[in-house]
């Protein structure tokens, strides 16, 4: 009975663990930038980012999202398409803010264009945190093109990673 008490560890304990982890973007904020609602919008907040060079994005894997009624219905597991789309989206935030995008006042919208040198290296699953990172490697300004490389991990491990993603800027 002792060694049992011994391992509980309770709520209050894991739930330090977020504690110092700051929200630089909210939903609501992420949501003023990006054209993109639920079920769609895959970024929950951005814990950190360097305007125009880089960003950490978090995304909450739940089991009452729709796509797990049917990927796959007996073990869920976030589809790959969703990881890149959701990598995807947090590359368009740092794309449609300054010093990428100025801010006057129009709404822009980046295109996802296209995506290269994509490894899924595990699963993710409900209950699940993607912790995604993506990072500018070239911004054209003249044609509005941008190039960006990101991973995405699940509890300190690589669930994908992307070489290249490319986007176009809608005028």
């Amino acid at each position: 009975a002792d060694k049992d008490k011994a391992e509980w560890t309770g709520a209050k304990k894991f739930s330090m663990k977020d504690r110092y982890t700051e929200t630089v973007l909210s939903s609501e904020q992420i949501s003023k930038i990006l054209p993109h609602r639920y079920p769609f919008l895959l970024v929950d907040r951005v814990v950190e980012m360097e305007p125009g060079k880089r960003a950490v994005g978090i995304k909450c894997v739940t089991a009452n999202e729709p796509q797990f009624t049917g990927h796959f219905p007996d073990r869920p597991i976030m589809p790959g398409v969703l990881m890149i789309e959701a990598m995807a989206q947090l590359g368009g935030l740092i794309c449609l803010q300054p010093p990428i995008s100025e801010d006057d006042g129009s709404q822009k919208i980046f295109f996802f264009t296209g995506v290269s040198g994509v490894r899924w290296k595990s699963p993710v699953t409900p209950g699940d945190m993607l912790c995604m990172e993506m990072n500018l490697i070239d911004f054209d300004e003249r044609l509005g093109f941008a190039k960006l490389t990101g991973k995405a991990y699940v509890g300190g491990k690589i669930a994908v990673s992307v070489e290249e993603f490319t986007f176009a800027l809608a005028r």
